[in-house]
């Protein structure tokens, strides 16, 4: 049975359009570690059971494999047209100047062979001045402040010119939101960042919220399972295991609907079939005010630095992203 997704609006070329309220994630370790690669049979596999959300980014390396899906997808009757896929990939940092803004994007759709994709997202707001692929130690002389206006412009171009339908911003704070709102022509139309029950994000969504910006949670459930990325505390948290053996649901359930109930969307990654089935599995149910109650006092503890991750040694300019972010 295929699982019909609810849709949330946000604001594009075409003016206010649905979005799948759950994406399939494909970061995957092989970024960093090549141990992990997602196939498009796995991703044929999420679409038979409903998902019609993909987000990818040039740095995943997943590009492809989500545009061979998409392509067998439509070959073979799975999906009738393109509009019934919403795809978004993501500007990484080595492409943060103005005049690169443009060829990532069409780099990005060759790699999925389309003609647009539906949201475009600056992924961090900084500039690697390295062409090479992310390998997780960044050089400190490699990294640079972003020029977020002349980005920015970059970004409105790749709407304007039909390469993408909504673009957006992941990874960014308040503080910059505010810096490109400022000036903007277009807005960001989402805001992709960490958040589970253990990292709520409750400032930055109500500022999102009151500027008509979708948040995205990525690494809903911690991101467990990775080894190079991920943590298992959300998996671990006894406040979820309990609701879910009183509920008989499972963990990820209770975490999903939680965030589902915060009014945002959400990009979760399992190759599991069953599991996917499950992950869709929760919108005919709420949680009761009790269960919201204790999900809000589980103790807050973000878990993705940059210094830490793409870098070992302190960096000025990510230690400030970073202290942004907390």
């Amino acid at each position: 049975m295929v699982i019909t997704i609810p849709e949330m609006m946000i604001t594009s070329s075409e003016g206010p359009r649905p979005v799948p309220v759950i994406a399939m994630g494909t970061a995957v370790e092989s970024v960093i570690t090549g141990i992990e690669v997602v196939t498009p049979s796995t991703l044929i596999e999420a679409i038979k059971v409903g998902y019609r959300h993909f987000d990818t980014a040039a740095v995943y390396q997943t590009e492809k494999s989500v545009g061979e899906a998409i392509a067998e997808a439509l070959q073979s009757g799975l999906i009738k047209s393109r509009l019934g896929l919403f795809i978004t990939t993501k500007l990484w940092c080595n492409s943060c100047d103005r005049h690169l803004v443009v060829p990532a994007i069409k780099q990005s759709l060759k790699n999925l062979g389309l003609e647009y994709v539906d949201l475009y997202l600056i992924h961090w707001p900084l500039k690697l001045n390295i062409q090479d692929d992310f390998k997780g130690n960044v050089p400190s002389e490699g990294i640079a402040a972003i020029d977020m206006k002349a980005v920015w412009e970059g970004m409105e171009e790749c709407q304007t010119l039909g390469l993408t339908k909504s673009i957006g911003v992941s990874n960014f704070s308040s503080k910059r939101i505010e810096q490109i709102l400022s000036f903007a022509k277009i807005p960001p139309a989402v805001n992709q960042i960490e958040m589970n029950p253990h990292w709520q994000q409750k400032k930055i969504i109500e500022f999102c919220k009151v500027n008509g910006i979708l948040v995205t949670a990525y690494s809903p459930l911690g991101g467990a399972g990775n080894n190079v990325l991920g943590h298992d505390r959300v998996m671990k948290c006894h406040v979820l295991q309990d609701i879910a053996k009183s509920r008989g649901k499972t963990l990820a359930q209770i975490s999903l609907r939680w965030l589902y109930e915060q009014g945002v969307s959400i990009a979760v990654k399992s190759f599991n079939t069953e599991r996917m089935k499950q992950n869709l599995d929760i919108f005919d149910w709420t949680l009761t005010e009790e269960e919201l109650y204790k999900i809000d006092q589980i103790p807050q503890r973000r878990h993705f630095y940059l210094i830490g991750t793409m870098v070992t040694e302190h960096n000025d300019i990510m230690a400030e992203i970073d202290a942004e972010l907390d």
